[in-house]
């Protein structure tokens, strides 16, 4: 059968419009993208949306920082250490000035137990970069340790604490640093810290506001973990220790602090060298205060900020067969 052109022609036309028709049909339907230009797409988004929030910070003015009290307006904390010539002295002392040039206001009352002050505690102060004041006490022969007696049979440093209180009160003459005692109505806090412990930077904040003598625990001491006040509303009605708990005030010498204006205003309170052993504390407290009006520090005396660490003493025994052969260290090196 033979097909006219015309109608060929007419077949191919409706063809074509048909198409046309469907693709115009199509034309703003949502797009079949692959999931990867999807993932694109919200990366470009999400970067765009941090781009935004980075110039509308850009735009904002930097908040004010924080202003620290000035360091003229805190109370200055005086440390007082007695220390004594021995061959870990130079180590214990420059790791507590270390602590101690962390806190703002303080004033290290450094006295040594001998006659003359000494060159090594001389050069340590002087380098420390704290303020300080230098004395010496010598320990009279009758008081004190024996060869071969244990540290508990005498009380040790007595002198060198009442000599620091001598001084703070206006009736002792220092031989180095700051000679001058602190002036008429000075605010400020005193603290006994021997120079073998180890000291919590954070303590000294804790015991800054003392108004009369404040108390924490210590650890390590006294043959258990720690020693310290037992709190009940906010209130000292005990003390955690094993050795005499009768004792007016079974604390360890790190354990208090005390407000100068109090200490000033009793000028017959200091240490006895008599004390019976362990009573040493409470023959300075004793003059002070009531125990029931002490002030917990240390979250109520929940934390222990101060350890009672001692190094150990170094055997010497190489050190003496080498001096005995002449080839001993050098004593022009300071250790």
């Amino acid at each position: 059968m033979k097909l006219k052109l015309k109608n060929v022609f007419l077949v191919y036309f409706l063809v074509s419009l048909t198409g046309l028709l469907y693709a115009l049909l199509q034309l703003g339907q949502p797009c079949d993208c692959s999931p990867h230009l999807r993932a694109a797409a919200e990366h470009l988004r999400r970067k765009d949306l941090k781009i935004s929030q980075l110039q509308a910070e850009l735009g904002r003015p930097p908040p004010a920082p924080a202003q620290p009290p000035e360091p003229e307006a805190l109370p200055t904390i005086y440390v007082v250490t007695p220390t004594y010539a021995r061959l870990v002295q130079k180590a214990e002392l420059v790791r507590l000035s270390q602590t101690l040039s962390l806190v703002p206001r303080l004033h290290w009352v450094v006295v040594e137990d001998a006659e003359t002050p000494t060159p090594l505690v001389s050069a340590l102060l002087a380098a420390s970069g704290l303020r300080f004041t230098h004395l010496v006490a010598l320990t009279p022969k009758g008081q004190r340790l024996r060869e071969g007696e244990p540290g508990w049979v005498r009380p040790r440093g007595v002198e060198q604490r009442n000599r620091a209180l001598d001084w703070l009160r206006g009736k002792e003459t220092a031989v180095g640093g700051e000679r001058d005692p602190p002036p008429e109505g000075a605010r400020g806090v005193v603290y006994f810290a021997d120079d073998d412990n180890t000291y919590s930077r954070e303590l000294f904040e804790e015991m800054r506001g003392t108004r009369g003598v404040s108390v924490w625990p210590v650890g390590l001491v006294g043959g258990l973990r720690f020693e310290g006040p037992q709190v009940q509303g906010g209130q000292v009605v005990g003390f955690h220790t094993a050795w005499e708990p009768d004792r007016p005030f079974p604390l360890d010498m790190a354990g208090f602090a005390v407000s100068l204006p109090l200490l000033l205003s009793r000028p017959g309170a200091q240490f006895d060298p008599t004390a019976p052993r362990g009573h040493l504390e409470s023959s300075l407290l004793s003059h002070l205060i009531d125990p029931k009006d002490l002030e917990p520090r240390a979250s109520n005396c929940t934390r222990v900020l101060v350890w009672h660490t001692r190094t150990e003493k170094p055997k010497m025994k190489q050190e003496e067969q080498l001096q005995r052969l002449g080839r001993g260290s050098d004593p022009g090196i300071e250790v």
